[in-house]
């Protein structure tokens, strides 16, 4: 027992959690949650809204698989991290939010405390895994803990701990206790070995991934190339097999394969391409008619009521992959003509999409400089969007996305988490100028901490995706599509951020080789018309293989 501020416990119950950054504003009410912070000597990252400091927490958690925590004040600090909270829901991140609350005598008075917000912890729930209050600093680190343990258990997602104004500032004598262990599901032998039935009867298997089987990368190669069969991802679980690997697919070359699967493996995907980009994305189908036998491996079984699976398999999913090489290993008997077939499908992608210019090549010039380990995350913009079907993933968790939640803004405070959290690694954030004023000050916390990412903004003057849907449903009428930009170079370097500009893929090269082998933050801007970029969508929704249309 050692005597501390009610603040201290917290900060001390997260460092023993393996928190050694937190992003965050400090308040009145978590003053002594930050001083404490300060004096344990964790790193103290400061951006200028709020919301980028969860979004940056979503960023270091995404890209490490790890907790993440940020910490802002009550009421509309915490709320102005609702975004960056539901995208991490959203993307399964384990973000922990640390906030304050008004003085406990106030607690459900309505009095109009400073920050109050009715029911704070019921709002949060609504949308969050957890919301957690410690009444007393006693209880700090058995609530602390709990928080960690269900962010990181079952299907990961963000939680918040809230202490009373008073509480923080207490002080009194208080014990740390170990963190509590990660609980899994246990594994179904018998639903295992109907798995393996299945797929050693299948002809042409196919595996889906998704966010929950990022941390299973060895397990999935080794399952693949048990089966010869191809790997693909929307968007969370691209990477897990590398896409220049033989069994590693991008979106498209997995629709050109698709119609000839007899057996879908789905680990730790909501199966979003085929069950409904590749059918009807307005149309909701429990157990979607015809189509490949499906396996779903998740480890959340309320995912197995969402979407019904022909085999259900509630699991870890390196822990089923495991089980299912040992039932396999007598069983299996890989179809020889897969590879090919496999070969085929990945040249008629790459010469169907070709025409989605100029992303592609932008997109080609940017992974010819990024190292593989690099990351890339992405905006909602037409590079972005054009990312996901040709944007080579090369290693797990380098391609850091927004997730079904599609949240215009993410993109730039979301890839500044990823380099503090990644310090040593290169990470590009690739955004368009809509997202990007959606968090520019944030070129302040980039400069402030020297963080070394590189920003390339392209700058089309408009939401594209909006201005092309008005001129084409709407008779051209465009309304609020259009968007007036600042100077993005003298921008930046307003805030002491080296900047370039240029205007095709060849002359980004040397600036993006130079930025990257830099320390410190940089952005470059990339002109373009408002109607230079093919729409990638015939991409994103494929009710047929682009080669049979």
């Amino acid at each position: 027992m050692t005597q501390m501020t009610g603040g201290e416990a917290m900060a001390r119950a997260a460092l023993a959690n393996g928190i050694d950054t937190v992003f965050g504003i400090p308040g009145a009410q978590i003053y002594p949650l930050f001083d404490a912070f300060k004096r344990l000597g964790a790193q103290l990252v400061s951006p200028r809204h709020e919301q980028a400091a969860a979004y940056m927490a979503y960023g270091a958690a995404k890209s490490t698989g790890k907790a993440a925590a940020f910490s802002v004040v009550p009421g509309p600090g915490i709320l102005n991290t609702a975004t960056a909270l539901l995208t991490a829901m959203g993307g399964c991140a384990p973000v922990i939010g640390l906030t304050g609350q008004v003085p406990s005598e106030f607690l459900g008075k309505g009095r109009g405390h400073l920050h109050e917000l009715p029911d704070q912890p019921a709002t949060l729930r609504t949308f969050i895994k957890d919301a957690l209050r410690i009444d007393h600093p006693t209880d700090a680190s058995a609530i602390v803990n709990n928080a960690f343990q269900t962010a990181l258990s079952g299907r990961p997602g963000p939680v918040t701990v809230e202490m009373c104004w008073d509480t923080m500032a207490e002080r009194t004598d208080v014990a740390i206790d170990d963190s509590l262990a990660v609980v899994k599901p246990a594994l179904d032998t018998d639903a295992i070995k109907s798995a393996a039935r299945a797929i050693a009867a299948a002809k042409r298997p196919m595996i889906m991934c998704g966010a929950g089987a990022q941390h299973a990368a060895d397990e999935v190669v080794a399952l693949a190339e048990l089966l010869n069969a191809p790997v693909t991802a929307f968007r969370s679980g691209r990477g897990i097999v590398p896409e220049d690997h033989a069994l590693g697919v991008q979106s498209v070359a997995a629709r050109e394969l698709f119609d000839a699967v007899d057996l879908l493996i789905g680990i730790g995907s909501r199966l979003e391409m085929p069950t409904m980009r590749w059918r009807d994305m307005n149309r909701y189908e429990q157990k979607p008619a015809g189509g490949p036998t499906i396996i779903r491996i998740d480890i959340d079984p309320s995912e197995m009521d969402r979407l019904r699976p022909d085999i259900a398999v509630v699991a870890d999913s390196a822990e089923a992959c495991q089980a299912l090489l040992r039932e396999l290993a007598p069983l299996a008997s890989p179809n020889p003509d897969r590879l090919d077939e496999i070969r085929a499908a990945k040249a008629r992608a790459e010469a169907a999409v070709e025409k989605i210019q100029p992303q592609v090549d932008y997109l080609r010039t940017i992974r010819d400089v990024l190292p593989r380990d690099g990351f890339f995350v992405p905006e909602l913009s037409q590079m972005g969007f054009a990312s996901y079907f040709a944007w080579p993933v090369l290693a797990p968790r380098t391609y850091v996305t927004e997730g079904f939640q599609g949240t215009l803004g993410f993109g730039f405070p979301t890839a500044l988490g990823v380099k503090v959290a990644n310090p040593d690694q290169a990470v590009v954030s690739v955004t368009g100028d809509g997202g990007f004023l959606f968090g520019l000050q944030e070129l302040a916390t980039a400069a402030a901490h020297r963080i070394g990412l590189v920003t390339l903004v392209f700058n089309n003057s408009a939401y594209v995706n909006v201005r092309r849907d008005q001129q084409r449903l709407f008779d051209g009428r465009l309304a609020g599509s259009d968007l007036q930009n600042p100077d993005f170079v003298r921008l930046a370097e307003s805030f002491g951020v080296q900047a370039h500009r240029t205007h095709s893929p060849q002359a980004l090269r040397p600036l993006l080789e130079q930025a990257l082998g830099q320390s410190a933050p940089t952005l470059i801007e990339v002109v373009l018309s408002n109607e230079a970029e093919a729409s990638p969508w015939e991409f994103i929704m494929m009710p047929e293989a682009p080669s049979k249309r």
